[in-house]
């Protein structure tokens, strides 16, 4: 077994995990690590210990010190300053294209922009000029919707921040069928995020409804009752009931425990 720390870094949920080799580090130390863009600064959210693996996971380089941290802060103004450059040089070449963030490496070995596009950008010549400027390794990263809501952040329609950006770590596929399967109205309004995509919270408790749903008859099928045949209408797993509709037309309501006990 190997002992791992995960880190999160600013703006991202998802933790990634690397060794801390014979770094005592405690959870919320701030620490310096390796990653594919280059040096970057984050925190110990957890600390876990796992099997060995073929390929180990990259190292703490080291505890963050007043350097870094220093460097960190006058990242984040130079930062904003390339933002406002950077949206300058779009505006004048109407690139279609919509600048959402920018992110210097601690080491300022790479300079990351963030765009929302609907369709492929040529930004060749964007990116020429923002490396004459910035002098420095240039990267455009193109996101989708759902990323582009998580980087910018917001609240939802429960009054909650955005599951995507304060906690969730991966986004799972997402299908009308969930939505269906818990009742909801089948409203665009009502069941997409600010992203426009159905909400992320549909998938939270889909497994307990389908796990509900198993117990109760399907909707639309038809069991005998003492009163005679009936039609499933409804299922309502929050109220624990099954709405019949009986052959001379009427309409019953029962409580699963009546179902089972009567109907099975």
């Amino acid at each position: 077994m190997i002992p791992l720390v995960g880190v999160r870094f600013e703006g991202n949920p998802k933790v990634y995990y690397f060794d801390p080799r014979s770094l005592p580090l405690e959870v919320g130390e701030q620490c310096v690590v390796e990653t594919i863009l280059g040096l970057e600064l984050g925190v110990v959210v957890r600390k876990i210990t796992v099997p060995e693996v073929a390929e180990p996971p990259r190292p703490v380089l080291r505890r963050a010190t007043e350097t870094d941290l220093l460097q960190w802060e006058i990242n984040r103004e130079k930062e904003r300053d390339a933002f406002e450059i950077a949206r300058e040089l779009i505006a004048r070449y109407n690139l279609p294209m919509k600048l959402l963030q920018v992110h210097y490496t601690l080491d300022r070995g790479r300079l990351v922009f963030y765009f929302g596009a609907e369709d492929r950008v040529d930004f060749r010549q964007l990116v020429k000029d923002l490396a004459a400027i910035f002098r420095t390794r240039i990267e455009m990263r193109q996101l989708g919707v759902r990323d582009e809501a998580r980087l910018l952040g917001g609240y939802g329609m429960c009054g909650r921040e955005l599951c995507c950006s304060s906690f969730l770590s991966n986004f799972d596929p997402i299908s009308i069928r969930m939505a269906k399967e818990q009742n909801l109205v089948l409203n665009s309004a009502k069941i997409s995020g600010v992203c426009g995509r159905l909400m992320c919270c549909l998938a939270f408790e889909y497994p307990l409804y389908r796990r509900l749903l198993l117990r109760f008859p399907k909707k639309g099928s038809k069991v005998i009752t003492p009163m005679g045949l009936a039609k499933i209408l409804e299922v309502n797993v929050f109220k624990d009931s099954i709405r019949l509709e009986l052959e001379d037309g009427r309409e019953v309501e029962i409580t699963e425990e009546e179902y089972n006990r009567y109907f099975l």
